[in-house]
């Protein structure tokens, strides 16, 4: 039997498994309600470090409870309540990772006044490409169906579009023929 097409949040999971291993660091840059960094911690394990970021005290609240309620221990799990664009004030200059994924939008449950941006989001990429190993992924999966959404859309399509061939390989996932604004999902792998 045939199973049906990930959306695009399922379909970062998949990529994710596939490109992190245990004790490797991976960024969470949109922790929200903690779903990518209790997936995240399960993958590098006990000896992985996951940082994850959000500007909203009650996702680091949401994330820290999910991740307790799993018996995941926090002793690598570096949450900050900070925008991701604060990503290289924040990882040593030479941390590596391999992964790192981002849901942009607003925290589900929460005010949704609050979302992500354009210029905080690129800001935040770039910091994640100059700390990405070869092979590794960033992925992003852009919600943008809310005031500001079309705009962070384009900057970030631009951000993905422009990157250098020779460099990065990026893969946009999308169903087209869903009704309102379907997310989406952008996976950059550094190549070299």
């Amino acid at each position: 039997m045939t199973k049906r097409l990930p959306n695009a949040l399922q379909f970062s999971h998949q990529l994710l498994k596939a490109a992190v291993s245990p004790n490797d660091s991976v960024i969470d840059g949109t922790i929200g309600n903690g779903h990518d960094t209790l997936f995240l911690a399960k993958l590098v394990g006990k000896s992985g470090q996951v940082y994850g970021f959000d500007i909203q005290k009650q996702a680091l609240q949401n994330t820290t409870d999910r991740l307790l309620r799993h018996k995941i221990d926090l002793k690598n799990i570096h949450l900050y309540q900070r925008s991701h664009a604060n990503i290289n004030q924040v990882l040593p200059e030479s941390q590596q990772i391999t992964a790192a994924i981002f849901n942009l939008g607003y925290l589900p449950g929460g005010d949704k006044a609050i979302v992500t941006k354009s210029k905080a989001t690129t800001a935040a990429l770039t910091a994640c490409l100059d700390h990405l190993a070869v092979n590794g992924l960033v992925i992003v999966v852009v919600y943008y169906g809310h005031p500001g959404g079309q705009t962070e859309k384009e900057a970030v399509l631009h951000f993905c579009q422009t990157l250098p061939q020779e460099k990065y390989g990026v893969l946009k996932y999308q169903f087209i023929n869903q009704m309102h604004e379907p997310p989406f999902l952008l996976a950059i792998q550094k190549i070299k």
